[in-house]
């Protein structure tokens, strides 16, 4: 007899298949992706970070390869939520049918209220996720996830105006992760997840001049799992709501092990852009890893590392 493996997990509420979820913007809104496999093997999809008005994005180079990861710095480049609710989201329903993790980034707090009061009526999207790594035009640019207030105020606004259940994505370019994802708790959030990208930069040696032309952007990718790790098992420790765990995840293992550090659901970013089927083959590889680890249920192991 064949033993039966229990990938199953619950985020508030939600029921879904496998813990696995392409992280936003590594996986666009899953067109790309459904020609290479069928999307409802995956757990979830987090879509494009979206905002109220279309985005062109940064000017390129807007990718810089690294040892064990990528730099970019695309700069939010969508067709704004109008746009993704009109046709992004009916097209993403032709080919996915499991819940849809919507990600809403904003550049003031009208911004986020807006766009999540419009994304919240969609019947398709089951949880909202909130990036507050965006600067806030508003307070000279700085990010409103740095600090514990402005993450909670963010936090606060998005949920009178919302009624399902609301994720933060926190920055990891901060000092304190823990007072940020507890700020944000207070203010009502029904999760938490992380991390975002770091912030990193390469130079071309042979010009003399960044690599990227805005000289910044968000580090992904294998270097900066252990970093994850951490800070996914700090908050998990020090919130009483779930957490998506995510940076760095490319195998079974890794999912397990962000799991074991408290992460209810984990997503795959970097991973995707290097290999297609990256989250395809975690979840097929999922069930011997659990056996291989004497795990017969994934959510028995949910911050089991204390």
């Amino acid at each position: 007899m064949v033993k039966h493996y229990d990938t199953s997990v619950e985020l508030c509420g939600v029921k879904l298949t496998n813990p696995v979820i392409p992280a936003s913007g590594t996986f666009g809104f899953g067109r790309e992706f459904a020609e290479y496999y069928d999307l409802d093997c995956l757990g979830a999809i987090s879509f494009k970070g979206t905002t109220r008005d279309a985005r062109f994005g940064n000017p390129t180079p807007r990718i810089a390869e690294c040892t064990s990861g990528l730099i970019n710095s695309v700069g939010l480049q969508n067709p704004g939520i109008d746009k993704v609710i009109a046709e992004e989201l009916p097209n993403l329903r032709k080919i996915f049918h499991n819940p849809i993790v919507a990600n809403i980034s904003g550049f003031s707090l009208e911004e986020y209220e807006e766009c999540c009061a419009k994304i919240d009526k969609e019947e398709q999207v089951e949880i909202i996720e909130v990036n507050v790594s965006c600067p806030n035009v508003h307070n000279g640019g700085m990010s409103f996830g740095t600090q514990p207030e402005s993450a909670a105020e963010v936090t606060r606004r998005v949920k009178a105006v919302t009624k399902k259940p609301v994720f933060i994505k926190l920055s990891p370019n901060v000092t304190d992760i823990v007072a940020i994802a507890r700020a944000c708790e207070e203010a009502g959030a029904d999760g938490i997840c992380l991390i975002n990208t770091l912030l990193g930069m390469r130079i071309d040696t042979v010009r003399r001049k960044p690599v990227i032309a805005n000289k910044m952007g968000g580090f992904s990718g294998d270097a900066i799992f252990p970093i994850a790790i951490r800070m996914v098992y700090q908050v998990a420790n020090a919130c009483n709501i779930p957490v998506m765990g995510c940076g760095g995840v490319s195998s079974a293992s890794d999912v397990i092990e962000m799991m074991m550090a408290g992460a209810t659901a984990v997503q795959v970013g970097a991973a995707n852009l290097k290999n297609p089927y990256a989250a395809k083959e975690i979840i097929e590889a999922l069930p011997r890893e659990m056996e291989r680890l004497g795990i017969e249920r994934l959510s028995d192991i949910i911050g089991i590392v204390k």
